[in-house]
């Protein structure tokens, strides 16, 4: 993982978002919506507070932010730190505050991460996994013989076991993303390609070249 900015809530959020998903909370809890409805049938009431609304009954509204969390985070997964394609594996919008424990968070910009399907699935509504808005700069360090990711070495301990709880959980060691890595170090180490791409495909892989000293020696960039 590698931090990554936070960026702003396009201008449409509110109205493709919140307004709808703060409105189908109040619905589904018998109350009168904030913003009211100009079309279509309310909600059926089935808890009596938010907070008991199962997660699987949440109107799915996120779902609408998708593309503009792929072109505002550059496709790139931000779990994984690989760049998201329709072939390779799907979008979905992960809650980093989970709809299970912060139902006033589930419609917030501000709570949503880009990540691919499987990584999302992993996280679940576990609570180990850190937040890559406010991870420090390289906490996770690749290791080049392997191709395993790692704490960096002089972190301290509780930072150093928040980040193996986090690789743990998320299995980034598992064989498909170490065979997924090495692929991309080759394939830059052998010309094939450039580090402007790399950055682009598996920003994770080329910020470690570039932070252990490992471009190629032509100074190709």
């Amino acid at each position: 993982m590698i931090r990554v900015q936070p960026a702003e809530a396009p201008p449409s959020f509110e109205a493709k978002v919140r307004i709808p998903g703060l409105r189908a909370l109040a619905e589904q809890v018998g109350e009168p919506p904030p913003t009211p409805r100009t079309g279509g049938r309310p909600f059926k009431k089935i808890a009596a507070r938010r907070e008991d609304i199962p997660p699987k009954k949440l109107r799915d509204y996120w779902t609408r932010a998708l593309d503009d969390l792929m072109e505002r985070y550059d496709y790139v997964c931000a779990y994984a730190c690989f760049r998201i394609h329709p072939v390779t594996g799907a979008r979905s919008v992960d809650h980093m505050a989970p709809k299970s424990r912060a139902w006033d968070r589930v419609y917030e910009w501000s709570n949503y991460r880009l990540a691919c399907s499987l990584l999302n699935a992993r996280k679940r509504d576990f609570g180990d996994v850190l937040d890559p808005f406010e991870i420090g700069d390289d906490w996770f360090e690749l290791e080049f013989f392997g191709f395993q990711v790692l704490p960096r070495a002089d972190l301290d301990d509780s930072v150093r076991a928040q980040v193996n709880a986090t690789i743990r959980r998320l299995g980034l060691n598992d064989d498909a993303f170490l065979r997924a890595r090495e692929r991309d170090v080759l394939n830059y180490q052998g010309g094939r390609v450039s580090l402007e791409v790399l950055r682009e495909e598996s920003p994770f892989v080329a910020r470690q070249l570039e932070r252990q000293g490992r471009l190629r020696p032509d100074g190709a960039r």
